[in-house]
């Protein structure tokens, strides 16, 4: 028996990770008392990415945090909860659909939505628990971004 054939694929898949990696995306998603869509909102409140990429949520208004919502993370993610008034990098590695709240807003609908790879956002379900402007904000958002 001879390792031959794996020790010359290693290299080529590890070169090939590193270079999959390297085309990972960073986005900027502000935290706003106020922005284009009212009141405590992200900006912008929808992100579509390719597995692998990440948000950098800015705290540029304070008394904000990103956190991903229970119940709507696909299988297999891993649920993350960023501290007030302080920036966050999250990478976004199943395909799904994300939620994201800031835990002191959530009530009053400060919320936003990612999309991973090609999941269709007809599949958007948000918790029966969630805070009424919060089921508006993802309704309107939405709206804005299914065809």
């Amino acid at each position: 028996m001879t390792l031959r054939p794996f020790t010359r694929t290693l290299p080529l898949l590890l070169g090939l990770s590193f270079a999959l990696a390297s085309h990972a995306e960073t986005y900027e998603v502000k935290m706003l008392n106020r922005g284009a869509q009212g009141a405590m909102v992200y900006e912008p409140d929808f992100v579509k990415l390719t597995p692998g990429d990440k948000i950098k949520f800015l705290a540029s208004s304070n008394g904000h945090d990103a956190a991903s919502i229970a119940g709507m993370l696909p299988e297999g993610a891993s649920p993350f909860k960023g501290k007030i008034n302080e920036e966050i990098e999250v990478t976004f590695t199943q395909e799904g659909l994300y939620g994201i709240k800031c835990l002191p807003h959530y009530a009053m609908g400060m919320v936003m939505l990612v999309q991973v790879g090609d999941a269709p956002l007809s599949a958007l379900n948000v918790p029966a628990d969630a805070p009424a402007r919060a089921k508006q904000r993802f309704e309107n958002i939405a709206a804005r971004t299914i065809p």
